[in-house]
């Protein structure tokens, strides 16, 4: 696991974020989207009403914003991070997680295009455990 650093534009979009939802974040990502890591139990908080504090978010950041709950259970967690996407199961051994897809398609959605979403999750979940990586079977 590595020291997370964050540039002055991630701080913003940090105390942004939790000013206007009153939620404890644990992380936050900016690359093309920006990934909220909300800590646990604070998902309901950081949605507010209908979705209402999500939408003021990407207004003022002009983003599309994805929330995310960090989950101190590694299968959990990885879980929250393939969400939409129903994996049938997530297991961790010897170090590497592997997501258990119901079907080819819901498996290619996972992986992504070019492999971006994997690799995604890859980046996301070794920033909090010590695994080697993350696959789909």
């Amino acid at each position: 696991m590595a020291r997370i650093k964050y540039n002055i534009d991630v701080m913003k979009y940090i105390s942004l974020f939790e000013s206007l939802t009153g939620a404890k974040l644990k992380d936050c990502i900016a690359d093309d989207n920006v990934t909220f890591i909300v800590q646990e139990n604070e998902m309901g908080k950081a949605i507010g009403k209908k979705g209402i504090n999500i939408k003021k978010i990407e207004s003022v950041l002009k983003k599309k914003i994805r929330l995310i709950e960090f989950n101190s259970n590694i299968s959990q967690f990885v879980a929250n991070l393939t969400y939409p996407f129903k994996a049938q199961d997530v297991k961790e051994e010897d170090g590497v997680v592997i997501i258990y897809g119901p079907d080819t398609k819901t498996k290619g959605m996972i992986i992504g295009r070019d492999r971006h979403n994997i690799k995604w999750i890859n980046d996301i979940v070794k920033r909090y455990f010590d695994v080697k990586e993350v696959k789909v079977d």
